[in-house]
Order: C-alpha cells, then structure tokens, then sequence
C-alpha cells in the first residue's frame, strides 16, 4: 500500500486529501479520502468518504480463466437429455 506516494504496512489515514493506492484483487485501486470515517457503518456510507481515481476497469476476463455459463447447474432432467443424446459407442 501507499499513501501520498510513500509504501507503508500500518498508518492511519485521517486527513482529507491523503490519496491511497493499493491492489485490489487483479486491479490497483487509486482513492483520494474526502472525510474520516466515525464509525463502522454500511458501505454507501463508507463509499461517500472517499473518490475513486482509478479509471473503471473492464469486466473481460483473462484468457484461460473459466467463463460464466448461463442457468447455474444442470438438472436431472438435462442430465437424463443428454444422456440419452448420446452415440452407444462412447460407453
């Protein structure tokens, strides 16, 4: 993580102004705090203290990573389908 440019472990962020950035997952955030948070609270509430500065990254996976398949598990009823769909020979 850094904050206003310089790497740290532990620190706390307390000043409005004080811009982060960190790795997200794959991406690396950029966030300039506007407020100190005075509690824990829900996440709108959380995402009001902060503007994020790091353009949106886009939602296309990587080669080699799985891809969604629409409709979830198949049900017995597919899996009796396509048995029966299938050539003998292959048993």
């Amino acid at each position: 993580m850094r904050l206003n440019g310089q790497v740290f472990r532990s620190r706390a962020v307390t000043a409005p102004g004080d811009v982060l950035t960190f790795t997200q997952g794959k991406a690396v955030r950029v966030v300039r705090m506007l407020a100190p948070g005075t509690r824990r609270g829900p996440a709108p509430e959380a995402q009001g203290l902060y503007d994020d500065l790091a353009p949106p990254q886009p939602l296309v996976p990587e080669p080699g990573e799985p891809q969604p398949v629409a409709g979830g598990r198949p049900t017995g009823k597919a899996r009796r389908d396509f048995d029966a769909g299938r050539p003998s020979w292959l048993e």
